[in-house]
């Protein structure tokens, strides 16, 4: 009985490892799901989380430690930092929104067309795409804001200029993949088209690796956005926004840490769940990544 055993162990290790890799990566989307869950309903029910008006400045309280009655202390102006980070996940969302609203599709319209019509067409959009991608984008950002002048949709603006090119070239080469494909001739023997055969049949299949691509650069995107506000470029004061309240609390960082801690913590919060929610939606919908 002992030698009948023996053969069936490596099976069952390899068994258990295929049961173990299909949770590991349900396991990261889970995790990335909830985390990003938590982070849009904390700014979606801000006004009922926070304990205090975030705005409202009382001098008397400033730079006070973390207690109970403030459960990461306050800033300069006597704000309590829990309720300013709860209102920073607000400007925050807000621009990633504004930035993916405006980058995908630009992206996918460029990198489509020049896909399917090729030629000169192709050479100058993918030489434009390949001048703005080599462009630094945080420096062509504050370029763009010095110009245009800080606020949410000036830095959206800045940020969505450079944000664009690898939507555009992942969906130029996908459309060169499927230009030649069963898929698309059987297309064309039904009479389909033109705009209809681009945007009806190549656009669908292109959506889902922009998916995986917009949530694998959302963390990136949130750490720019950041930035801006960290350089006095982003969203203005009085308003919550995480960069700003790190750069006041650069001021005394040696002496009271909190002011700058609480905001880098919501700003390590929200890209930790960006990431891993696309890194699980590229194990789940990369068959590349299946393995």
């Amino acid at each position: 009985m002992t030698q009948q055993m023996i053969p069936e162990q490596p099976a069952q290790a390899d068994a258990g490892a295929n049961v173990w890799k299909p949770a590991r990566r349900i396991t990261a989307l889970s995790v990335g799901l909830v985390l990003v869950a938590i982070l849009v309903l904390t700014a979606l029910l801000a006004p009922l989380l926070a304990p205090f008006d975030p705005n409202i400045q009382h001098i008397e309280l400033r730079l006070l430690p973390p207690s109970g009655a403030h459960w990461l202390g306050t800033d300069g102006f006597g704000r309590d930092l829990l309720s300013r980070v709860i209102y920073g996940a607000r400007p925050t969302l807000l621009l990633v929104s504004l930035i993916l609203i405006l980058t995908i599709p630009v992206g996918l319209l460029i990198g489509i067309s020049a896909g399917y019509i090729g030629g000169w067409f192709e050479r100058i959009l993918m030489r434009l795409t390949d001048i703005v991608m080599s462009l630094p984008s945080l420096v062509m950002a504050l370029a763009l804001v010095a110009i245009m002048g800080p606020g949410l949709m000036n830095g959206a603006l800045a940020l969505a200029f450079t944000s664009w090119p690898p939507f555009a070239r992942q969906a130029r080469a996908e459309t060169l993949a499927l230009r030649r494909s069963d898929y698309l001739a059987a297309a064309r023997m039904q009479g389909i088209g033109g705009l209809r055969l681009m945007f009806g049949h190549i656009l669908p299949l292109c959506l889902p690796s922009a998916v995986v691509r917009a949530a694998l650069s959302l963390g990136g995107i949130i750490l720019a956005s950041a930035g801006l506000g960290f350089l006095g470029m982003g969203i203005q004061p009085p308003t919550a926004e995480w960069g700003s309240m790190v750069a006041e609390g650069s001021k005394v960082i040696f002496d009271q840490w909190w002011v700058a801690a609480a905001p880098g913590g919501a700003i390590l919060f929200a890209s930790l769940a960006f990431n891993l929610l696309g890194d699980g939606l590229r194990d789940k919908m990369d068959p590349r990544h299946g393995n």
